[in-house]
């Protein structure tokens, strides 16, 4: 009987031998909210294809996971930095491994949480729409699990 201490570092070497096969990508973004007496509404932004998601977006070469948030969500909403008021308490990670163009990537995404009294969004070339939902619409209409994950994270952290 092999042990099972032996099995799972036999398989912790062979996920880390295939991680070294993937194009490693870092992003980052925020979760935008909005007080409303709804509760928080949840700025989602839809990509075609059914895919709704936070803003964000790759990392530039030395560019600070913080700094490139805020970068995003400017480019991709219109939202300036100054509008974003930012829960220093709170941030979260999702990793997960798409293939673009056949590629196989590792790509780790980090999100913050800013509240902003913004409505009017300026949508990029990236998206095809924008949303504002409650945390139960959000869910519904979010693809991902990783997504939904932090999406519930930071509507806890909000309810505490």
């Amino acid at each position: 009987m092999i042990p099972v201490l032996v099995v799972l570092a036999k398989n912790i070497r062979s996920v880390m031998a295939s991680e070294k096969e993937y194009k490693k990508e870092i992003s980052a973004g925020i979760i935008v909210y909005r007080k409303t007496k709804a509760g928080p509404k949840f700025l989602l932004m839809y990509h075609g294809g059914g895919y709704w998601n936070f803003p964000k977006g790759r990392l530039e070469a030395g560019e600070e996971n913080m700094k490139a948030a805020f970068r995003e969500v400017g480019e991709e909403t219109g939202i300036k930095a100054k509008d974003l008021f930012l829960d220093k308490d709170f941030t979260s990670t999702d990793k997960y491994f798409p293939r673009e163009r056949g590629e196989k990537i590792s790509k780790t995404v980090t999100l913050f949480l800013a509240r902003t009294n913004v409505s009017q969004i300026k949508i990029s070339f990236e998206h095809d729409g924008f949303a504002w939902s409650t945390f139960r619409e959000a869910l519904k209409i979010m693809k991902y699990k990783g997504s939904k994950k932090i999406l519930k994270q930071a509507y806890k952290y909000l309810k505490i």
